[in-house]
């Protein structure tokens, strides 16, 4: 008996100990979670007003441009796809990948040709192991948070699609909803003729006209691979923002789990101390 009643008070300071970790870890991930979704929350307004630039200039010139060129079938596809650095975030990476590995299959059946851009380290072996063509790997981005550091991603998507060796260009990331709630998003965001206006974009008013100045080619020259940038940019930062939600999520769940256990543990100490 006394054997016994040393073990179990072992277990018990292992898991108390584990219990110290993951707490810990979830106050990390709290204050990184502030960050993070306040960056991803202000940002919103900007992502929004570019889109509803883009939509009121839809129509309103027949300049032509290598962003809006409307394939006459999608033979080629750059999939963007945005996984965390880092594990410990419960189900959110294995999500992301199950649905790249899911709109891979679909795109296959169809004859469409898929090429890859991982952005995080969890996404690239699984998909590298399915078999996926990954042209571009970014690692360590999402911990900066830095436009610039993220721009290459759309500076990839940018040059596949103007050289026309793509035909569309869609991302695949997590949005952040609530601390509790993060979706997995899907969103073509070449060509931009075919972009759909995210979920709480300002709805458009009455007709305008539009005076551009110097001249709606250089406007457009100028204005719309910002505006790839800035969508990607906004998607990596919902990814980030879900991605420390669902990590202080799954240590507020592993540190209560740790209690319970403790508890157990400790009222089968004390049945096997007083049977002793």
């Amino acid at each position: 008996m006394p054997a016994a009643t040393k073990l179990i008070r072992t277990r018990i300071i292992a898991v108390k100990n584990t219990r110290k970790i993951t707490k810990a870890m979830e106050l990390v991930a709290a204050s990184k979670m502030k960050r993070a979704t306040d960056a991803a929350i202000n940002s919103r307004p900007y992502s929004f007003a570019a889109e509803e630039i883009l939509e009121r200039l839809k129509g309103k010139t027949t300049v032509t441009h290598s962003l809006l060129r409307e394939p006459e079938a999608i033979k080629n596809e750059l999939l963007i796809v945005v996984t965390s650095d880092r594990g410990l975030c419960g189900g959110l990476n294995a999500n992301i990948i199950r649905e790249a590995l899911a709109h891979l299959a679909q795109q296959k059946e169809r004859g469409i040709a898929v090429r890859v851009v991982t952005v995080g380290k969890k996404g690239r072996a699984p998909l590298a192991k399915s078999g996926a063509e990954i042209i571009a790997d970014f690692t360590d981005i999402t911990q900066v948070m830095d436009f610039l550091k993220i721009r290459p991603v759309a500076q990839i998507a940018l040059e596949e699609f103007k050289e026309g060796r793509v035909d569309q260009v869609t991302a695949l990331y997590t949005e952040f909803q609530s601390a509790l709630i993060q979706r997995t998003m899907k969103r073509t965001i070449l060509p931009l003729s075919q972009r759909v206006p995210e979920a709480g974009a300002p709805k458009l008013d009455a007709p305008v006209e539009y005076i551009f100045e110097p001249s709606p080619e250089i406007v457009y020259t100028q204005m719309l691979p910002r505006f790839l940038e800035t969508q990607v940019y906004q998607a990596i930062l919902e990814a980030v923002a879900s991605e420390h939600s669902a990590r202080m999520l799954a240590m507020r769940n592993a540190s209560d789990a740790a209690d319970d256990i403790s508890a157990d543990l400790t009222l089968t100490y004390n049945q096997a101390r007083q049977a002793g």
